[in-house]
């Protein structure tokens, strides 16, 4: 009788115990890092290099990344150039060969679907313009799904034992995505033909998904900041072509958009980005749920 007592109290303690993480994850943008958990579940310790709240092109190449990207078992990133201002650096003092482009660890969410807005020819007077195609492809919810499918081979060939349980919370994220895509489909029936103005081109994925018409961008070219010649013209341009709303990420300057709203009565709507932009963004169902529920309620 003791010894049985003993031994459930020994179960108990050990069922108490948290599960330990097999594999570290850096990610370096605040979507793959919830990628990574709704695939990985408690298997994956995740670390996001960035949160919503900061532009990813823009981060420098602080010691703590280094030191987190040094003992990472996987790199999760978008690619197609946009941590090419820090994420080389940061690679190439980790020294961690296990993340190094070419290895298992090492898998960028781009070169798993087809970018859009892939340039002819390459310019620095075209301004932030990326080489591979507009690496904004998360916004497409199809994008995410083929990312996911790619994330789960990775992390069953990194952590072998883990491979089941991957397969598994895969096929689980799987149906209810599905599930998801058909729910937003339903409302962007709403929103096909609608015509808007946006900031910066990381809508474009999210526009080419739901039918929206872009009108025109803030932005003269990417990653340039709106002067008052090219805001003037926008303003001609849009007394001829009324938009439904002018698009801004939160990270986006507000002034740009503010005084063309002003000058031509098109309301601003200011829509989270990334997991986090919001208070009821924080996976990425509920960053779609936001996207197509404020759209919704804002131009029909």
């Amino acid at each position: 009788m003791i010894r049985r007592r003993i031994l459930a109290v020994l179960v108990m303690l050990c069922a108490a115990i948290p599960t330990q993480a097999a594999l570290t994850v850096f990610s370096c943008e605040p979507e793959w890092a919830a990628l990574a958990r709704e695939i990985g579940g408690e298997r994956v310790k995740v670390f996001s290099a960035t949160t919503a709240m900061q532009d990813p092109h823009r981060i420098q190449a602080r010691p703590s990344l280094i030191a987190k990207a040094r003992g990472a078992d996987l790199l999760f990133c978008t690619g197609a150039e946009i941590e090419a201002g820090w994420l080389p650096m940061v690679l190439r003092k980790a020294r961690n060969n296990k993340i190094s482009p070419g290895q298992p660890g090492n898998l960028m969410a781009a070169e798993q679907v087809e970018l859009l807005e892939i340039p002819q020819q390459l310019d620095r007077s075209m301004g932030d313009v990326h080489a591979s195609g507009n690496p904004h492809m998360h916004l497409d919810p199809h994008n995410i799904l083929l990312v996911a499918e790619v994330l789960e081979a990775r992390l069953s060939t990194i952590d072998g034992v883990g491979a089941g349980l991957y397969r598994t919370r895969f096929d689980q994220f799987k149906n209810q995505w599905l599930n998801a895509i058909k729910d937003w489909d339903q409302q962007a029936s709403l929103l096909r033909g609608k015509k808007v103005v946006v900031h910066h081109k990381e809508w474009t994925y999210l526009l080419h998904w739901l039918g929206i018409e872009r009108l025109a961008t803030l932005e003269p070219k990417p990653g340039v900041p709106p002067n008052a010649g090219h805001l003037s013209a926008l303003k001609q341009q849009l007394s001829q072509t009324l938009a439904s709303a002018i698009v801004r990420s939160p990270i986006n300057d507000a002034r740009p958009s503010e005084w063309l709203s002003a000058e031509t009565g098109i309301p601003v709507l200011v829509l989270p980005y990334t997991v986090g932009g919001s208070p009821d963004t924080e996976t990425l169902r509920g960053l779609f749920d936001s996207i197509l529920n404020q759209l919704v309620d804002f131009v029909q």
